[in-house]
Protein backbone atom coordinates (compact mmCIF):
# COMPACT_ATOMS: atom_id res chain seq x y z
CA UNK A 1 0.00 0.00 0.00
CA UNK A 2 1.32 3.49 -0.83
CA UNK A 3 1.26 6.35 1.66
CA UNK A 4 -1.34 8.13 -0.53
CA UNK A 5 -3.61 5.08 -0.47
CA UNK A 6 -3.31 4.91 3.31
CA UNK A 7 -4.26 8.57 3.66
CA UNK A 8 -7.35 8.11 1.45
CA UNK A 9 -8.53 5.11 3.46
CA UNK A 10 -8.08 6.92 6.75
CA UNK A 11 -9.89 9.99 5.46
CA UNK A 12 -12.90 7.82 4.61
CA UNK A 13 -12.78 6.22 8.04
CA UNK A 14 -12.69 9.60 9.79
CA UNK A 15 -15.68 10.81 7.81
CA UNK A 16 -17.63 7.74 8.91
CA UNK A 17 -16.66 8.28 12.53
CA UNK A 18 -17.86 11.87 12.52
CA UNK A 19 -21.10 11.01 10.76
CA UNK A 20 -22.04 8.28 13.20
CA UNK A 21 -23.22 9.71 16.49
CA UNK A 22 -22.80 7.67 19.63
CA UNK A 23 -25.61 6.70 22.00
CA UNK A 24 -26.35 8.62 25.19
CA UNK A 25 -26.79 6.25 28.12
CA UNK A 26 -25.48 9.03 30.33
CA UNK A 27 -24.47 12.64 30.03
CA UNK A 28 -20.71 13.05 30.11
CA UNK A 29 -18.06 15.60 29.33
CA UNK A 30 -16.80 15.75 25.73
CA UNK A 31 -13.50 14.15 24.71
CA UNK A 32 -10.49 16.27 25.63
CA UNK A 33 -6.94 15.85 26.85
CA UNK A 34 -6.95 17.47 30.32
CA UNK A 35 -4.32 20.04 31.21
CA UNK A 36 -3.19 20.10 34.83
CA UNK A 37 -2.70 23.77 35.78
CA UNK A 38 -1.58 23.20 39.38
CA UNK A 39 1.92 23.54 40.76
CA UNK A 40 3.14 20.06 41.69
CA UNK A 41 3.33 19.00 45.32
CA UNK A 42 7.02 18.67 46.15
CA UNK A 43 7.82 16.97 49.47
CA UNK A 44 11.56 17.04 48.63
CA UNK A 45 13.55 20.26 48.59
CA UNK A 46 16.26 20.78 45.94
CA UNK A 47 18.86 19.07 48.14
CA UNK A 48 16.51 16.12 48.67
CA UNK A 49 16.03 15.66 44.91
CA UNK A 50 19.80 15.60 44.49
CA UNK A 51 20.21 13.10 47.30
CA UNK A 52 17.70 10.66 45.77
CA UNK A 53 19.24 11.20 42.32
CA UNK A 54 22.75 10.52 43.65
CA UNK A 55 21.52 7.41 45.46
CA UNK A 56 20.05 6.12 42.18
CA UNK A 57 23.34 6.86 40.41
CA UNK A 58 25.28 4.96 43.09
CA UNK A 59 22.95 1.98 42.67
CA UNK A 60 23.63 2.00 38.93
CA UNK A 61 27.39 2.51 39.19
CA UNK A 62 28.32 0.53 42.31
CA UNK A 63 25.69 -2.24 42.56
CA UNK A 64 24.39 -2.53 39.01
CA UNK A 65 21.25 -3.97 37.45
CA UNK A 66 20.78 -7.55 36.29
CA UNK A 67 19.84 -7.61 32.60
CA UNK A 68 18.51 -11.10 31.85
CA UNK A 69 18.53 -10.50 28.09
CA UNK A 70 21.83 -11.29 26.27
CA UNK A 71 21.13 -8.79 23.46
CA UNK A 72 20.59 -6.02 25.99
CA UNK A 73 23.82 -6.94 27.78
CA UNK A 74 25.74 -6.95 24.48
CA UNK A 75 24.47 -3.48 23.60
CA UNK A 76 25.43 -2.06 26.99
CA UNK A 77 28.84 -3.72 26.89
CA UNK A 78 29.44 -2.12 23.49
CA UNK A 79 28.40 1.21 25.02
CA UNK A 80 31.21 0.91 27.58
CA UNK A 81 29.26 -0.23 30.62
CA UNK A 82 30.94 -2.58 33.10
CA UNK A 83 29.52 -6.05 32.50
CA UNK A 84 29.96 -9.09 34.73
CA UNK A 85 27.70 -11.87 33.46
CA UNK A 86 24.21 -10.40 33.61
CA UNK A 87 25.20 -7.58 35.97
CA UNK A 88 25.62 -4.22 34.27
CA UNK A 89 27.01 -1.09 35.91
CA UNK A 90 26.95 2.36 34.33
CA UNK A 91 28.29 5.72 35.44
CA UNK A 92 26.34 8.91 35.95
CA UNK A 93 27.75 10.78 32.95
CA UNK A 94 26.68 8.00 30.59
CA UNK A 95 23.24 7.72 32.21
CA UNK A 96 22.55 11.43 31.93
CA UNK A 97 23.83 11.55 28.35
CA UNK A 98 21.42 8.80 27.34
CA UNK A 99 18.49 10.28 29.29
CA UNK A 100 19.16 13.60 27.56
CA UNK A 101 18.37 11.98 24.20
CA UNK A 102 14.75 11.23 25.16
CA UNK A 103 12.00 13.71 24.25
CA UNK A 104 10.21 15.60 27.02
CA UNK A 105 6.88 15.36 25.17
CA UNK A 106 5.48 13.13 22.45
CA UNK A 107 2.15 12.23 20.88
CA UNK A 108 0.59 8.84 20.12
CA UNK A 109 -1.85 8.75 17.21
CA UNK A 110 -4.34 5.85 17.01
CA UNK A 111 -6.47 4.86 14.01
CA UNK A 112 -8.83 7.73 14.82
CA UNK A 113 -6.57 10.81 14.88
CA UNK A 114 -9.24 12.70 16.82
CA UNK A 115 -8.24 10.47 19.75
CA UNK A 116 -4.56 11.32 19.62
CA UNK A 117 -2.97 11.72 23.05
CA UNK A 118 -0.10 13.88 24.27
CA UNK A 119 2.43 12.59 26.79
CA UNK A 120 4.39 15.14 28.76
CA UNK A 121 4.17 18.68 30.05
CA UNK A 122 0.89 19.44 31.82
CA UNK A 123 -1.11 16.89 29.80
CA UNK A 124 -2.84 14.10 31.74
CA UNK A 125 -4.48 11.06 30.15
CA UNK A 126 -6.36 8.23 31.83
CA UNK A 127 -6.05 4.50 31.00
CA UNK A 128 -8.55 1.73 31.69
CA UNK A 129 -7.93 -0.98 34.28
CA UNK A 130 -5.35 -3.43 32.95
CA UNK A 131 -4.44 -7.07 33.60
CA UNK A 132 -6.60 -8.38 36.50
CA UNK A 133 -7.14 -12.15 36.27
CA UNK A 134 -10.64 -11.92 37.78
CA UNK A 135 -13.84 -9.91 37.38
CA UNK A 136 -16.62 -8.94 39.78
CA UNK A 137 -20.05 -7.48 39.19
CA UNK A 138 -23.31 -7.41 41.13
CA UNK A 139 -24.99 -10.15 39.10
CA UNK A 140 -22.22 -12.70 38.65
CA UNK A 141 -19.97 -12.05 41.64
CA UNK A 142 -16.27 -12.86 41.52
CA UNK A 143 -15.09 -15.14 38.72
CA UNK A 144 -12.16 -15.80 36.42
CA UNK A 145 -11.78 -13.44 33.50
CA UNK A 146 -13.29 -14.47 30.17
CA UNK A 147 -13.50 -13.10 26.65
CA UNK A 148 -17.06 -11.82 26.92
CA UNK A 149 -16.20 -9.81 30.02
CA UNK A 150 -13.08 -8.52 28.25
CA UNK A 151 -15.29 -7.20 25.43
CA UNK A 152 -17.64 -5.56 27.92
CA UNK A 153 -14.76 -3.59 29.37
CA UNK A 154 -13.55 -2.59 25.93
CA UNK A 155 -16.99 -1.12 25.24
CA UNK A 156 -16.84 0.85 28.47
CA UNK A 157 -13.34 2.01 27.53
CA UNK A 158 -14.55 3.32 24.19
CA UNK A 159 -17.73 4.84 25.59
CA UNK A 160 -16.21 7.09 28.22
CA UNK A 161 -14.59 10.28 26.97
CA UNK A 162 -12.58 10.54 30.18
CA UNK A 163 -10.77 7.29 29.30
CA UNK A 164 -8.15 8.17 26.71
CA UNK A 165 -6.21 4.92 26.29
CA UNK A 166 -7.20 1.27 25.83
CA UNK A 167 -4.26 -0.12 27.77
CA UNK A 168 -3.66 -3.73 28.75
CA UNK A 169 -6.42 -6.33 28.88
CA UNK A 170 -9.04 -4.94 31.29
CA UNK A 171 -9.48 -8.51 32.45
CA UNK A 172 -7.43 -11.51 31.38
CA UNK A 173 -9.62 -13.78 29.16
CA UNK A 174 -8.38 -17.13 30.43
CA UNK A 175 -10.89 -19.02 28.27
CA UNK A 176 -8.68 -18.24 25.24
CA UNK A 177 -5.39 -20.14 24.92
CA UNK A 178 -2.40 -17.98 25.79
CA UNK A 179 -0.75 -18.66 22.42
CA UNK A 180 -3.47 -16.82 20.49
CA UNK A 181 -5.01 -14.67 23.21
CA UNK A 182 -3.23 -11.54 22.05
CA UNK A 183 -4.64 -11.98 18.53
CA UNK A 184 -8.26 -12.20 19.64
CA UNK A 185 -7.88 -9.46 22.24
CA UNK A 186 -6.22 -6.96 19.92
CA UNK A 187 -8.73 -7.70 17.17
CA UNK A 188 -11.56 -6.75 19.53
CA UNK A 189 -9.64 -3.85 21.00
CA UNK A 190 -8.94 -2.39 17.55
CA UNK A 191 -12.52 -2.82 16.33
CA UNK A 192 -14.49 -1.98 19.49
CA UNK A 193 -12.32 1.08 20.19
CA UNK A 194 -10.49 3.68 18.14
CA UNK A 195 -8.24 4.88 20.96
CA UNK A 196 -4.53 4.35 21.61
CA UNK A 197 -3.74 0.69 22.34
CA UNK A 198 -0.95 -1.16 24.11
CA UNK A 199 1.12 -4.28 23.52
CA UNK A 200 2.31 -6.61 26.26
CA UNK A 201 6.06 -7.18 25.94
CA UNK A 202 5.81 -10.92 26.47
CA UNK A 203 7.84 -12.37 23.64
CA UNK A 204 8.79 -11.31 20.14
CA UNK A 205 5.72 -12.77 18.44
CA UNK A 206 3.22 -10.89 20.58
CA UNK A 207 4.92 -7.55 20.10
CA UNK A 208 5.45 -8.00 16.37
CA UNK A 209 1.85 -9.19 15.89
CA UNK A 210 0.41 -6.21 17.77
CA UNK A 211 2.52 -3.71 15.85
CA UNK A 212 1.35 -5.23 12.59
CA UNK A 213 -2.30 -5.28 13.71
CA UNK A 214 -2.15 -1.61 14.72
CA UNK A 215 -0.61 -0.79 11.36
CA UNK A 216 -3.31 -2.69 9.47
CA UNK A 217 -6.20 -1.27 11.53
CA UNK A 218 -4.96 2.26 10.88
CA UNK A 219 -4.61 1.72 7.15
CA UNK A 220 -0.93 2.61 7.46
CA UNK A 221 2.02 1.74 5.30
CA UNK A 222 5.10 0.42 7.10
CA UNK A 223 6.83 3.76 6.68
CA UNK A 224 3.84 5.63 8.09
CA UNK A 225 3.73 3.37 11.13
CA UNK A 226 7.43 3.84 11.81
CA UNK A 227 7.31 7.60 11.25
CA UNK A 228 5.49 8.44 14.48
CA UNK A 229 4.15 6.79 17.65
CA UNK A 230 0.97 4.77 17.01
CA UNK A 231 0.86 2.54 20.12
CA UNK A 232 3.04 1.79 23.15
CA UNK A 233 4.18 -0.81 25.64
CA UNK A 234 4.65 -0.75 29.39
CA UNK A 235 7.38 -2.89 30.93
CA UNK A 236 8.04 -3.68 34.57
CA UNK A 237 11.35 -4.44 36.20
CA UNK A 238 11.64 -7.50 38.42
CA UNK A 239 12.37 -5.64 41.61
CA UNK A 240 14.83 -5.60 43.15
CA UNK A 241 17.46 -4.83 40.51
CA UNK A 242 16.42 -7.01 37.57
CA UNK A 243 15.04 -6.60 34.05
CA UNK A 244 13.80 -9.83 32.50
CA UNK A 245 14.24 -11.24 29.00
CA UNK A 246 10.82 -10.87 27.32
CA UNK A 247 10.07 -7.35 28.51
CA UNK A 248 13.46 -6.05 27.40
CA UNK A 249 13.03 -7.84 24.09
CA UNK A 250 9.65 -6.22 23.47
CA UNK A 251 10.84 -2.81 24.61
CA UNK A 252 13.80 -2.91 22.22
CA UNK A 253 11.61 -3.98 19.32
CA UNK A 254 9.20 -1.09 19.84
CA UNK A 255 11.96 1.45 20.44
CA UNK A 256 13.68 0.52 17.18
CA UNK A 257 10.43 1.36 15.34
CA UNK A 258 9.88 4.63 17.18
CA UNK A 259 7.05 3.37 19.39
CA UNK A 260 6.92 4.55 23.03
CA UNK A 261 8.01 2.48 26.02
CA UNK A 262 6.86 3.21 29.58
CA UNK A 263 9.25 1.71 32.16
CA UNK A 264 7.48 1.05 35.47
CA UNK A 265 9.32 -0.66 38.33
CA UNK A 266 6.93 -2.38 40.77
CA UNK A 267 8.55 -1.57 44.10
CA UNK A 268 6.73 -2.33 47.33
CA UNK A 269 8.49 -0.79 50.32
CA UNK A 270 9.37 -3.45 52.87
CA UNK A 271 9.13 -6.29 50.33
CA UNK A 272 10.87 -5.64 46.98
CA UNK A 273 12.30 -2.28 48.04
CA UNK A 274 13.63 -0.58 51.19
CA UNK A 275 10.97 0.19 53.77
CA UNK A 276 11.74 3.93 53.63
CA UNK A 277 10.04 5.90 50.87
CA UNK A 278 13.27 7.65 49.88
CA UNK A 279 15.06 4.32 49.52
CA UNK A 280 12.16 2.76 47.60
CA UNK A 281 11.98 5.71 45.21
CA UNK A 282 15.76 5.69 44.67
CA UNK A 283 15.65 1.99 43.79
CA UNK A 284 12.68 2.51 41.47
CA UNK A 285 14.37 5.40 39.69
CA UNK A 286 17.56 3.38 39.20
CA UNK A 287 15.66 0.45 37.69
CA UNK A 288 13.69 2.71 35.36
CA UNK A 289 16.71 4.68 34.18
CA UNK A 290 18.67 1.50 33.47
CA UNK A 291 16.13 0.38 30.86
CA UNK A 292 15.77 3.89 29.43
CA UNK A 293 19.56 4.09 28.99
CA UNK A 294 19.47 0.85 27.00
CA UNK A 295 16.63 2.08 24.77
CA UNK A 296 18.24 5.46 24.12
CA UNK A 297 21.52 3.80 23.22
CA UNK A 298 19.98 1.49 20.62
CA UNK A 299 17.34 3.99 19.36
CA UNK A 300 18.39 7.57 20.16
CA UNK A 301 15.40 9.84 20.71
CA UNK A 302 12.83 7.07 21.02
CA UNK A 303 9.86 8.16 23.17
CA UNK A 304 9.99 6.84 26.74
CA UNK A 305 8.39 7.57 30.09
CA UNK A 306 9.11 6.67 33.70
CA UNK A 307 6.35 4.93 35.60
CA UNK A 308 5.92 4.68 39.35
CA UNK A 309 4.26 1.83 41.17
CA UNK A 310 5.88 2.36 44.54
CA UNK A 311 3.76 1.64 47.58
CA UNK A 312 3.99 -0.12 50.91
CA UNK A 313 2.86 -3.52 52.15
CA UNK A 314 1.01 -4.79 55.18
CA UNK A 315 4.02 -6.03 57.14
CA UNK A 316 1.89 -8.62 58.95
CA UNK A 317 0.58 -10.31 55.81
CA UNK A 318 2.86 -9.06 53.04
CA UNK A 319 -0.19 -7.91 51.05
CA UNK A 320 0.24 -4.78 48.91
CA UNK A 321 -1.40 -1.58 50.15
CA UNK A 322 -2.57 1.16 47.79
CA UNK A 323 -3.92 4.67 48.13
CA UNK A 324 -2.02 5.02 51.41
CA UNK A 325 -0.12 8.09 52.62
CA UNK A 326 3.10 6.26 51.69
CA UNK A 327 1.81 5.61 48.18
CA UNK A 328 0.89 9.27 47.75
CA UNK A 329 4.25 10.56 48.97
CA UNK A 330 6.18 8.08 46.82
CA UNK A 331 4.23 9.23 43.75
CA UNK A 332 4.88 12.90 44.55
CA UNK A 333 8.59 12.26 45.12
CA UNK A 334 8.86 10.28 41.90
CA UNK A 335 7.24 13.18 40.06
CA UNK A 336 9.98 15.47 41.29
CA UNK A 337 12.67 13.12 40.04
CA UNK A 338 10.97 12.54 36.69
CA UNK A 339 10.72 16.29 36.10
CA UNK A 340 14.41 16.56 37.04
CA UNK A 341 15.18 14.13 34.18
CA UNK A 342 12.83 15.92 31.78
CA UNK A 343 10.68 12.88 30.97
CA UNK A 344 6.93 12.10 30.96
CA UNK A 345 5.54 10.18 33.93
CA UNK A 346 3.05 7.38 34.50
CA UNK A 347 1.25 6.62 37.78
CA UNK A 348 -1.89 4.63 38.70
CA UNK A 349 -5.38 4.80 40.19
CA UNK A 350 -5.40 1.86 42.58
CA UNK A 351 -6.90 0.39 45.75
CA UNK A 352 -6.76 -2.75 47.87
CA UNK A 353 -10.52 -3.06 48.50
CA UNK A 354 -12.30 -6.26 47.43
CA UNK A 355 -15.58 -4.66 46.32
CA UNK A 356 -16.58 -1.15 45.13
CA UNK A 357 -17.23 0.21 48.60
CA UNK A 358 -16.13 3.24 50.58
CA UNK A 359 -12.61 1.91 51.05
CA UNK A 360 -12.30 1.34 47.32
CA UNK A 361 -13.26 4.92 46.54
CA UNK A 362 -11.16 6.70 49.15
CA UNK A 363 -8.06 4.67 48.28
CA UNK A 364 -8.61 5.21 44.55
CA UNK A 365 -9.26 8.91 45.08
CA UNK A 366 -6.08 9.20 47.12
CA UNK A 367 -4.05 7.56 44.37
CA UNK A 368 -5.70 9.61 41.61
CA UNK A 369 -5.16 12.88 43.43
CA UNK A 370 -1.53 11.97 44.11
CA UNK A 371 -1.20 11.60 40.34
CA UNK A 372 -2.61 15.11 39.96
CA UNK A 373 -0.26 16.41 42.65
CA UNK A 374 2.79 14.83 41.00
CA UNK A 375 1.85 16.17 37.52
CA UNK A 376 1.55 12.65 36.16
CA UNK A 377 0.98 12.43 32.41
CA UNK A 378 -0.51 8.92 32.12
CA UNK A 379 -2.65 7.32 34.82
CA UNK A 380 -2.94 3.55 34.50
CA UNK A 381 -5.84 1.63 36.07
CA UNK A 382 -7.78 4.88 36.30
CA UNK A 383 -11.14 3.09 36.19
CA UNK A 384 -12.23 -0.38 37.30
CA UNK A 385 -9.42 -1.65 39.57
CA UNK A 386 -10.12 -3.68 42.76
CA UNK A 387 -8.30 -5.99 45.22
CA UNK A 388 -4.80 -4.79 44.45
CA UNK A 389 -5.19 -5.58 40.76
CA UNK A 390 -6.74 -9.02 41.11
CA UNK A 391 -10.27 -7.87 40.13
CA UNK A 392 -11.77 -5.65 37.45
CA UNK A 393 -15.30 -4.40 38.15
CA UNK A 394 -17.64 -2.62 35.71
CA UNK A 395 -19.47 -0.90 38.58
CA UNK A 396 -16.16 0.38 39.91
CA UNK A 397 -15.32 1.49 36.34
CA UNK A 398 -18.45 3.65 36.26
CA UNK A 399 -17.80 5.09 39.72
CA UNK A 400 -14.17 5.86 38.89
CA UNK A 401 -15.14 7.62 35.69
CA UNK A 402 -17.19 10.01 37.76
CA UNK A 403 -14.11 10.84 39.83
CA UNK A 404 -12.11 11.36 36.63
CA UNK A 405 -14.74 13.80 35.40
CA UNK A 406 -14.51 15.63 38.72
CA UNK A 407 -10.75 15.94 38.24
CA UNK A 408 -11.24 17.30 34.73
CA UNK A 409 -13.77 19.81 36.01
CA UNK A 410 -11.38 20.77 38.79
CA UNK A 411 -8.72 21.54 36.17
CA UNK A 412 -11.13 23.72 34.19
CA UNK A 413 -11.94 25.86 37.21
CA UNK A 414 -8.31 26.98 37.48
CA UNK A 415 -9.07 30.31 35.75
CA UNK A 416 -11.83 31.25 38.20
CA UNK A 417 -10.47 34.78 38.72
CA UNK A 418 -9.15 35.50 35.24
CA UNK A 419 -11.62 38.32 34.46
CA UNK A 420 -13.58 41.00 36.31
CA UNK A 421 -16.74 39.20 35.23
CA UNK A 422 -15.62 36.10 37.16
CA UNK A 423 -15.47 38.21 40.31
CA UNK A 424 -19.18 39.10 39.83
CA UNK A 425 -18.99 42.46 41.56
CA UNK A 426 -22.05 43.82 39.72
CA UNK A 427 -24.11 40.75 40.65
CA UNK A 428 -23.05 41.03 44.29
CA UNK A 429 -24.10 44.71 44.31
CA UNK A 430 -27.45 44.01 42.61
CA UNK A 431 -28.42 41.12 44.90
CA UNK A 432 -27.31 42.90 48.04
CA UNK A 433 -27.83 41.49 51.54
CA UNK A 434 -31.46 40.39 51.16
CA UNK A 435 -31.68 38.66 47.79
CA UNK A 436 -30.45 35.44 46.16
CA UNK A 437 -28.52 34.51 43.03
CA UNK A 438 -30.81 31.88 41.47
CA UNK A 439 -32.56 34.25 39.11
CA UNK A 440 -30.03 36.99 38.39
CA UNK A 441 -28.75 37.25 34.82
CA UNK A 442 -25.16 36.55 35.87
CA UNK A 443 -26.28 33.11 37.10
CA UNK A 444 -28.68 32.46 34.22
CA UNK A 445 -25.95 33.10 31.66
CA UNK A 446 -23.58 30.61 33.24
CA UNK A 447 -25.27 27.89 35.26
CA UNK A 448 -25.57 25.32 32.45
CA UNK A 449 -21.79 25.16 32.04
CA UNK A 450 -20.70 26.22 35.49
CA UNK A 451 -20.99 22.98 37.38
CA UNK A 452 -20.02 19.33 37.07
CA UNK A 453 -23.09 17.10 36.64
CA UNK A 454 -22.52 13.68 38.28
CA UNK A 455 -23.97 10.53 36.75
CA UNK A 456 -23.54 8.04 39.60
CA UNK A 457 -23.68 9.50 43.09
CA UNK A 458 -26.13 12.24 42.09
CA UNK A 459 -26.04 15.09 44.57
CA UNK A 460 -29.72 15.19 45.52
CA UNK A 461 -31.51 14.84 48.82
CA UNK A 462 -32.32 11.38 50.13
CA UNK A 463 -36.02 11.46 49.22
CA UNK A 464 -35.36 12.31 45.57
CA UNK A 465 -32.54 9.79 45.40
CA UNK A 466 -34.73 7.01 46.84
CA UNK A 467 -37.56 7.84 44.43
CA UNK A 468 -35.15 7.13 41.57
CA UNK A 469 -35.34 3.44 42.48
CA UNK A 470 -31.71 2.92 43.50
CA UNK A 471 -30.52 3.17 47.07
CA UNK A 472 -26.81 2.42 46.73
CA UNK A 473 -24.24 4.01 44.44
CA UNK A 474 -23.02 0.62 43.23
CA UNK A 475 -26.59 -0.28 42.16
CA UNK A 476 -26.82 2.90 40.13
CA UNK A 477 -23.41 2.17 38.60
CA UNK A 478 -24.54 -1.35 37.68
CA UNK A 479 -27.63 0.00 35.93
CA UNK A 480 -25.57 2.54 33.98
CA UNK A 481 -23.06 -0.14 32.95
CA UNK A 482 -25.85 -2.34 31.60
CA UNK A 483 -27.44 0.58 29.78
CA UNK A 484 -24.13 1.47 28.10
CA UNK A 485 -23.68 -2.11 26.87
CA UNK A 486 -27.24 -2.21 25.52
CA UNK A 487 -26.79 1.02 23.56
CA UNK A 488 -23.16 0.59 22.54
CA UNK A 489 -22.19 1.18 18.92
CA UNK A 490 -18.67 0.34 17.79
CA UNK A 491 -16.74 3.17 16.12
CA UNK A 492 -16.63 3.16 12.33
CA UNK A 493 -13.77 1.31 10.69
CA UNK A 494 -12.62 1.09 7.09
CA UNK A 495 -13.95 -2.17 5.58
CA UNK A 496 -10.70 -2.95 3.79
CA UNK A 497 -8.71 -2.54 7.00
CA UNK A 498 -11.20 -4.68 8.95
CA UNK A 499 -10.99 -7.51 6.41
CA UNK A 500 -7.20 -7.38 6.31
CA UNK A 501 -7.06 -7.42 10.10
CA UNK A 502 -9.34 -10.48 10.24
CA UNK A 503 -7.22 -12.30 7.65
CA UNK A 504 -4.04 -11.53 9.59
CA UNK A 505 -5.50 -12.94 12.81
CA UNK A 506 -6.68 -16.10 11.05
CA UNK A 507 -3.29 -16.64 9.43
CA UNK A 508 -1.34 -16.13 12.65
CA UNK A 509 -3.66 -18.51 14.49
CA UNK A 510 -3.08 -21.13 11.83
CA UNK A 511 0.66 -20.63 12.30
CA UNK A 512 0.28 -21.30 16.02
CA UNK A 513 0.39 -17.78 17.41
CA UNK A 514 3.04 -17.18 20.06
CA UNK A 515 4.96 -19.63 22.26
CA UNK A 516 3.81 -19.87 25.86
CA UNK A 517 7.25 -20.39 27.39
CA UNK A 518 10.07 -17.90 27.50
Amino acid sequence: MTDDQGRKRRAGGRAGMKARAGSAAIEQMPWRIPLNPDRPTEPLDAEGVQRVHKAAMRILSEIGIEFLNPDAVAHLKKAGCIVNGTNVRMDEDFVMEMVGRAPETFTITPRNPDHEIIMGGKHMVFVNVSSPPNAWDMERGKRSGDFETFKEFMKLTQYFNCIHVAGGYPVEPVDIHASVRHLDCLHEKLTLTDKVVHAYSLGAERVEDVMEMVRIAGGLSHSEFDARPRMYTNINSVSPLKHDFPMLDGAMRLAKRGQPVVVTPFTLAGAMAPVTMAGAVALSIAEALAAIVLLQYIAPGCPVAIGTFTSNVDMKSGAPAFGTPEYMRATQMTGQLVRFYGLPMRASGVCAANVPDGQAMWETSNSLWSAVQSRTNMVYHAAGWLEGGLIASPEKFIMDCEVLQMIQRYFEEATFASTDDDLAFDAIRDVGPNGHYFGVQHTQDRYQTAFYAPFVSDWRNYEAWQADGSVWTVERAHRIYKQILAEFEAPAMDDVAREELTRFVARRKQEGGAPTDF
